[in-house]
């Protein structure tokens, strides 16, 4: 309604909707006590948000362009009031990269069809090859875009409005760049009236990531978006409300089994987990990678926003004001102190620095527990804690694991067999070293494209032969890294877990019959690998090599739980983002006899380490 005094304002709100957790400062949550008290309402706002029969009846965030906050844009030319959004949309169709002030935080946006602007903010940005997350006008756009089922169709347009990832269809006219070697897209619908009056003037998707440089927190304020963005955007949209705490979107995937979290942060978190049992105050501190932390009270247990992994100052410092800042909100004085075991792990140490009793919580066994947390089964489980890495109790790195868990305690059963990782942390960014390490392990030698100069390589042998810098692991995420850069599908990588995805994507949703392995203490991966090398050098399609290393490995945890004999199966970690394990596994396993619990509230990656940490911590108090 044009003659509405709020036509086209990007800050409407009302009771059921708005900005909440972005803007809180302290409980409870009145205007006083959020960052909207910078703005006195005018009369008019005011008797909307004194009157109860209004639909703005004590709406927080109530305002009108006369009293409420206001968009600017920076763009080197003078822009007339009330043309910010028009002018940021002609940048976006110029081909310019704009960086936009969102609920919890800058987001940078560009034409998701013009691949020289998509490869421009990669450059910029440096994020080579990650996926990046589009924004549509609408559903029906979306439709024309990816193929979209009705349970997918709810996610998009529930109230927490994730990012979703759907099967991207082909011949669209999306950026090559925007998603490469993968088949799905991230995808999002509007969710502030910023984007939806953004998203009204243009007729195509737009790439919408974080506001951030790479391994850093996302920019909250003006200065902030300024000094780290600068070099990055072409345009500011911004405005001045203050955000009070950063929130990325989230990330979500429609399953078989129902809704998967990749990331749990805007319109998920803080959401609580409800449990049976009352909990002592446990404040979690999380791991190292994809970082979140917990507060446990009551019969709940409170888990953060996503804040990243602690690489950086900024990241540090970031998660230090979370760790202050969610307790606060729920006025919560912890009594113990959930870590994990790695010692350089900055959440550790700084857990270790707050002198109260210390839980240090084995990684995998966090992964199960948090399962275990949402589930709570009577009796006791065999969690399949599948990653890429975590410190094991006998200070190796783990990764394979089968650990039967009940209440806080833990017994490892099986594992997978080790095999060193010349380099030792290099190996994670080069899946050749676990090739290498793979090859060693088994005395087999294979030619593959690792790409190692000469002198390297024997340093890489040498190594292997010293045992010098080649710890051992007992990982699957390095199996898959040396699988799939013995099948030459990727010797280094740029972004975590990205030559795993690859060998999966390779797969094309089969799980092929198993290769041969042994079970007893350790899963002996070694006949597979004989097989997988004989297989390659027969001309077998690299395809179908995949989907049976992926049949292998789900038929490897189903004869491991069968020699256990538990009847309630966990699975959990970061290998379980493979739709192949994680669906495959869990059918496999329910064929055989067993019930499976799944993560349903949280991610089976990191993010939901801290509240495995918490879970474990209250049963020792």
């Amino acid at each position: 309604d044009p003659q509405d005094r709020r036509y086209g304002y990007a800050f409407t709100n009302c009771t059921n909707c708005g900005p909440r957790f972005s803007i809180i400062n302290d409980i409870p949550y009145d205007r006083p006590n959020t960052e909207m008290r910078h703005f006195t309402m005018c009369p008019e706002c005011s008797r909307e948000y004194h009157e109860p029969a209004d639909r703005r009846f004590h709406a927080q965030p109530n305002a009108c362009p006369v009293c409420g906050p206001s968009l600017m844009l920076e763009d080197g030319a003078p822009i007339g009031r009330g043309e910010e959004i028009r002018a940021a949309a002609e940048a976006l169709q110029e081909g310019r990269i704009l960086a936009l002030k969102g609920l919890g935080g800058y987001q940078l946006l560009c034409d998701a069809r013009n691949d020289d602007s998509v490869r421009r903010l990669r450059e910029r940005k440096h994020r080579e090859e990650k996926p990046l997350a589009l924004m549509f006008p609408d559903l029906e756009m979306i439709r024309r875009f990816c193929t979209v089922d009705a349970e997918e169709e709810q996610l998009l347009q529930s109230f927490a409005t994730p990012i979703v990832l759907l099967a991207k269809r082909e011949g669209t006219g999306l950026a090559p760049s925007v998603a490469p070697g993968n088949p799905n897209l991230g995808a999002m619908l509007p969710y502030t009236p910023l984007h939806h009056l953004l998203m009204a003037e243009l007729d195509f998707p737009v790439v919408c990531t974080s506001g951030n440089l790479y391994d850093e927190p996302i920019a909250t304020t003006n200065q902030e978006a300024r000094t780290k963005l600068g070099p990055i955007a072409d345009v500011f949209l911004s405005h001045d409300r203050p955000i009070a705490r950063h929130m990325d979107d989230s990330v979500v995937r429609r399953t078989t089994r129902g809704t998967q979290y990749f990331r749990r942060a805007r319109g998920y978190a803080p959401l609580p987990l409800y449990h049976k049992r009352e909990m002592p105050n446990v404040l979690a501190v999380g791991a190292h990678y994809k970082n979140t932390i917990a507060i446990a009270f009551g019969k709940q247990t409170i888990l953060s926003q996503h804040i990243g992994d602690l690489s950086t100052p900024e990241a540090h410092r970031a998660f230090a004001r979370v760790v202050e800042d969610l307790p606060r909100l729920y006025d919560f004085t912890p009594e113990v102190v959930a870590c994990d075991l790695h010692p350089d792990f900055l959440s550790t140490q700084y857990a270790e620095s707050l002198g109260l009793p210390l839980v240090k919580v084995q990684h995998h066994h966090a992964h199960v527990a948090a399962v275990m947390a949402e589930h709570e089964p009577e009796g006791p489980v065999l969690g399949i804690a599948w990653d890429g890495t975590g410190l094991g109790t006998d200070d190796t790195i783990w990764g394979g694991e089968f650990l039967l868990c009940e209440k806080g305690g833990f017994e490892r059963v099986a594992w997978l067999d080790t095999f060193p990782l010349p380099g030792g942390d290099a190996a994670i960014q080069e899946p050749r070293r676990s090739t290498l390490g793979l090859l060693h392990r088994a005395k087999l030698k294979a030619d593959f494209p690792h790409g190692f100069a000469g002198d390297e390589l024997a340093l890489v042998r040498q190594a292997l032969e010293k045992g010098v810098n080649a710890p051992l692991t007992s990982s699957v995420g390095r199996l898959f890294d040396g699988v799939a850069a013995l099948l030459g599908l990727r010797q280094i990588t740029t972004f975590e877990g990205q030559s795993a995805m690859t060998l999966e994507f390779t797969a094309a949703g089969r799980l092929g019959e198993p290769y041969p392995f042994e079970v007893d203490t350790t899963i002996d991966w070694q006949p597979m690998l004989g097989a997988i090398l004989k297989d390659r050098d027969h001309g077998v399609a690299v395809s179908d090599i995949a989907a049976r290393f992926h049949g292998t490995l789900v038929e490897v945890m189903a004869a491991v739980a069968r020699r256990v004999g538990v009847r309630q199966v966990v699975l959990s970690g970061g290998c379980f983002q493979n739709r192949l394990l994680y669906e495959g596994g869990a059918a496999r396993l329910e064929g055989a006899g067993f019930t499976v619990l799944l993560p349903k509230q949280l991610p089976p990656n990191d993010g939901a380490i801290a509240a495995g940490q918490a879970w474990v911590a209250g049963w020792g108090r």
